[in-house]
C-alpha cells in the first residue's frame, strides 16, 4: 500500500476524477489509515511503497504490479500520466521479492494496470479489457504464471477497470460478486455459466464502488456506500467491514484499488514459466469460427 501523502485531482483520466473540485488531503490520509488499522486489526500485514511528489494517484496501489505464486508482473499504465509508477513498483518488487519467493520480475511487454483489471482465483485468473488493459498483457500473465486466464470485456465507462465490476470473496472456493451491466453480453453469459453462485450487485452499490472491496475468505473490506451488497454478503456467512474512502473515491478508487495483494510462491512449487504454446486464454467473443468458452 501507498500512503496518499501527495494525492490530489488535478487531471481527468476517469469519470470519476473532476480538477475544478476540492480534496481534503488530511481527510484522505485518516481514511486510508483507517483502512490499514482494519487490515493489521484482522491479521494481515501491511507492507509500504513510498509515494513520490509528483504523483498524486500512487495511492492507488492495485494498479502497479500482479503477484501470482510469486510471479510477479509489473504494470505498464495507459494513461501518460501514470506512467511513472510502475518504475516504482517494479523496484520494490525486485528488492522485496525475496520475502514471497519471487523469481526475476520481468519489463511488461502490453499495456496492463495490474490488479485493476486482474482477479486471482483458486487456479485461474479473472481479466478485464475494454478501457486500459490490452487483451495482449492476459496472454502474457498467462505465460508468466501457467495460469488459465478468462478474458472479460468492460463496457461501462464509470466501471474502467475489474475491480470495479467484480469483486472476489473466496478465491479458494472461487465465489465472485459482480455487476452484470459492467460486462458486454459475451462476458455476462461466460460468467453465468462459470459462476452459478456468484452474489449479484445492484447499480447502487456498483456505483458506490461496493465491489471494489477486499476479502480474506471471511472478512470482506467493503466501501461503506454499499448497502445491499453488504447484507448479502453477511447472509452468506462473510464478514463485511464497511470503510469509509469517501474522499480517495474523488481520483475514481476505494478499498482494492488501495491495496496491492502479495500471493506468495508455493513452498516447494516448481517455478517454471509455462511455455507460449501452453497459455490457455478463455475468451468471452463470440465470432464466426469461435464460441464463448473456447480456448486458444
Amino acid at each position: 500500500m501507498c500512503p496518499p501523502t501527495y494525492f490530489d485531482v488535478v487531471y481527468s483520466i476517469n469519470p470519476w476524477m473532476d480538477p475544478r473540485g476540492h480534496i481534503d488531503r488530511a481527510l484522505a490520509i485518516r481514511q486510508w489509515s483507517g483502512l490499514v488499522e482494519a487490515y493489521r486489526s484482522t491479521g494481515h500485514r501491511v507492507d509500504l511503497l513510498e509515494p513520490l511528489s509528483d504523483m498524486p494517484d500512487m495511492v492507488f496501489a492495485a494498479n502497479g504490479a500482479t503477484v501470482v505464486d510469486g510471479h510477479t508482473l509489473p504494470a505498464k499504465f495507459a494513461n501518460q500520466q501514470r506512467q511513472a509508477e510502475a518504475a516504482a513498483h517494479a523496484d520494490w518488487h525486485r528488492r522485496n521479492g525475496i520475502l514471497y519467493g519471487a523469481a526475476a520480475v520481468p519489463q511488461p511487454r502490453a499495456v496492463n494496470e495490474a490488479e485493476g483489471d486482474f482477479a486471482i482465483l483458486s487456479r485461474r485468473i479473472l481479466a478485464g479489457h475494454g478501457f486500459r488493459t490490452s487483451p495482449e498483457a492476459h496472454r502474457e500473465l498467462a505465460v508468466l504464471t501457467g495460469r488459465q486466464v478468462i478474458s472479460l470485456e468492460l463496457v461501462d465507462p464509470r466501471l474502467f477497470h475489474l475491480d470495479l465490476a467484480l469483486a472476489v470473496l473466496d478465491d479458494q472456493r472461487d465465489h465472485i460478486a459482480y455487476y452484470p451491466e459492467a460486462f458486454s453480453k459475451p462476458s455476462r453469459e461466460l460468467l453465468a455459466e462459470l459462476f452459478p453462485k456468484a452474489l449479484i450487485a445492484n447499480p447502487h452499490d456498483a456505483y458506490a464502488f461496493g465491489l471494489n472491496a477486499v476479502s480474506d475468505g471471511l472478512h470482506i473490506f467493503i466501501p461503506s456506500g454499499a448497502r445491499q451488497l453488504r447484507e448479502d454478503l453477511a447472509a452468506a456467512g462473510y464478514w463485511p467491514i464497511s470503510v469509509d474512502l469517501s474522499e480517495l473515491i474523488k481520483g475514481g478508487g476505494s478499498v482494492k484499488c488501495c491495496t496491492q495483494e502479495i500471493r506468495p510462491a508455493l513452498v516447494g512449487s516448481q517455478r517454471t514459466n509455462a511455455p507460449s504454446g501452453q497459455a490457455s486464454i478463455l475468451v468471452s467473443t463470440v465470432g464466426p469460427q469461435q464460441s464463448a468458452g473456447a480456448t486458444s
